[in-house]
């Protein structure tokens, strides 16, 4: 597992990301193994929050909360600085599948947008977890934390070295590995069938790496219309879930 490198930044570090926003926020003070360290708050926010009493908490207005966040970021009068949770393992994640389940994994996809979305659309869709590979996703971040809604905190998030050597281990687990690729011939429905599904997904433009293709199982692709090209990678892994759910 490769360790996250410490940096400085007024808006937090990989080391002590802030997190922002009233449903991330909420969600990292219901989550018994998120470690939060301070926090700020108009006092309208701090009313609706449930602070603990022993959390440094200072009061603050709009303008001052501008200036803890990335710039325009919509912090909704509450901002929070915690420490990154514990790492996952994908043996853990794997050994907590049911019979049936639906698994994520993300071929370096880095915006953190992306990541996000795709953390809530697993949550949604009750998905044991996504899997990334560590030097080519984001760190937990107020931006990945306010996209995901909550789930960030919910969602199991392993992070590898080895992408493709994870894959493997996710085949012998039992999944069926399908990646999603626009010009395969399988349509995805087709695809699913297996009660243990693992939903590979590449990187918007890029697709993915002919090494993640060769430890998948099958290549399928969307039903989506030819005015279209392709979808954005977030809104991709919510129409495969979906579909994953109902097969």
């Amino acid at each position: 597992m490769t360790r996250r490198k410490k940096s400085h930044h007024s808006h937090g570090t990989p080391n002590r990301p802030r997190l922002w926003g009233k449903h991330a926020v909420a969600a990292a003070l219901d989550n018994p193994d998120r470690k939060i360290l301070r926090a700020w708050a108009t006092r309208e926010a701090a009313e609706f929050m449930k602070f603990p009493k022993d959390l440094a908490l200072t009061m603050a207005d709009v303008a001052d909360l501008g200036r803890l966040v990335p710039s325009d970021a919509p912090h909704q009068g509450v901002v929070i600085e915690v420490e990154p949770l514990d790492d996952i393992w994908l043996d853990g994640v794997l050994a907590g599948g049911a019979d049936r389940a639906v698994l994520l994994v993300l071929d370096q996809v880095t915006d953190p947008h992306n990541v996000g979305a795709i953390l809530r659309s697993a949550a949604a869709f009750g998905a044991i977890g996504i899997v990334t590979q560590d030097r080519h996703s984001p760190p937990e971040s107020g931006v990945v934390a306010k996209a995901a809604s909550g789930a960030l905190e919910r969602v199991p998030w392993a992070r590898v070295v080895n992408l493709a050597r994870a894959l493997e281990e996710i085949g012998e687990a039992g999944f069926w590995r399908i990646g999603l690729a626009g010009e395969a011939e399988t349509d995805l429905r087709e695809a699913l069938g297996s009660p243990r599904v693992a939903l590979v997904l590449g990187a918007e433009g890029a697709g993915l790496r002919p090494n993640t293709r060769e430890h998948c199982d099958a290549l399928a692709r969307l039903p989506i219309g030819d005015e279209i090209e392709s979808l954005n990678v977030s809104n991709a892994a919510a129409v495969a879930l979906y579909a994953a759910s109902i097969a």
